[in-house]
C-alpha cells in the first residue's frame, strides 16, 4: 500500500477512534454496559469497513487509474449495503443497545468521512507522473 493510502487510513482511523471513545463513555454513563457494548461494536464496525474499503479501492484501481471513480463508488455502495445488512441482522438483539449502536455508527461514519476529505484536501499527491528516463515529460524536439 502506498504511503499516502496508509496515511489516509491512519489519519481517519485516529479521529474515528477518539469519537468512538467519547461515544462509549457517554453511552456507558447514560445507558450502562449495553450502551458500551453497542458503541464498541459500532466503532469497530466503522473502522474495519472503511479501512478495508480504502485498501480495496487502492488495490483495485492501482493498475488502471481511470477506474478509480467507478471502483470507489462500487466499494462505497458495497460498504453501505453491508452496514445496512448488519443493522438488519442485529435489529432485535438484546446483547447491546441498538439505538446507541445506530447513533454511534452514524457519528463515526461522519467523522471518518470528514477526516478523509480533510486529509485529501491537505495532501500533496501528484496526479501526473512523468517518466524522466524516457524523456516523456520533456518537450518534443522536431525531427527533420
Amino acid at each position: 500500500m502506498p504511503s499516502h493510502d496508509a496515511r489516509i487510513i491512519r489519519g481517519a482511523a485516529i479521529p474515528t477512534a477518539c469519537a468512538g471513545i467519547a461515544a462509549m463513555a457517554i453511552s456507558t454513563a447514560v445507558v450502562g454496559v449495553k450502551g458500551l457494548y453497542g458503541a464498541l461494536f459500532a466503532v469497530l464496525l466503522v473502522i474495519a469497513f472503511f479501512s478495508v474499503g480504502q485498501a480495496a479501492v487502492d488495490r483495485l484501481s492501482r493498475g488502471n487509474p481511470q477506474l478509480l471513480m467507478p471502483v470507489a463508488m462500487s466499494v462505497y455502495m458495497g460498504q453501505i449495503l453491508l452496514v445496512g445488512i448488519v443493522l438488519a441482522v442485529f435489529k432485535g438483539t438484546t446483547a447491546f443497545d441498538t439505538k446507541v449502536f445506530g447513533l454511534t455508527v452514524l457519528g463515526c461514519t461522519l467523522v471518518w468521512t470528514v477526516a478523509v476529505v480533510r486529509i485529501g484536501m491537505k495532501a500533496k499527491i501528484f496526479y501526473v507522473e512523468t517518466d524522466s528516463s524516457s524523456g516523456k515529460g520533456k518537450s518534443a524536439e522536431r525531427q527533420p
